[in-house]
């Protein structure tokens, strides 16, 4: 009979794990893992991302700088044997306050020259909008042309105007 209750008697059963423990174990080590991974990429990443705007960042476009000039009254050329005026306010539009002290230092050289060109215009060419583009181009031509043989041209981006009349 000793033999029969020896053979009777169970295993004891913290010797095999069930399959319930089995599965927690390996949701475990999955969670672990993807938390390990999840982690690793977001560091690598962050480093990368914080390193990547300051390398391709463009520099900010520089402020220009704006310069009125006093506006001016020229006789025009004329055909029909009438007087016509044009009265002209411009702004120019610079790329430094550099150019704008080098342009102030020599403006009664500019206005000489700009008060030539004006007076050999026609009211008819100055008419269209096309005329006046042409004019804010040669304009820009004329400024920018250096006041001294030795001396450089200004950086003009733009010639505004801020009043233009013919009469």
């Amino acid at each position: 009979m000793a033999t029969t209750t020896a053979t009777q008697q169970a295993a004891p059963q913290g010797t095999q794990p069930g399959p319930l423990k089995r599965v927690l174990l390996i949701v475990l080590i999955a969670v672990l893992a993807a938390g390990a991974a999840g982690g690793g990429v977001w560091f690598f990443m962050s480093r990368h991302a914080a390193s990547a705007p300051a390398a391709s960042a463009p520099p900010p476009p520089a402020v220009p700088v704006y310069y009125a000039l006093e506006p001016m009254t020229v006789n025009l050329q004329s055909d029909d044997g009438e007087t016509h005026y044009l009265r002209i306010g411009l702004t120019l539009k610079l790329d430094s306050q550099a150019t704008q002290d080098a342009l102030a230092a020599h403006m009664p050289e500019i206005r000489s020259r700009l008060l030539l060109a004006l007076s050999n215009k026609h009211p008819a060419d100055l008419a269209p909008l096309d005329g006046k583009r042409a004019l804010a181009t040669e304009l820009a031509t004329l400024i920018a042309q250096p006041s001294d043989s030795r001396g450089t041209a200004a950086r003009v981006e733009d010639v505004l105007f801020t009043e233009f009349v013919v009469q």
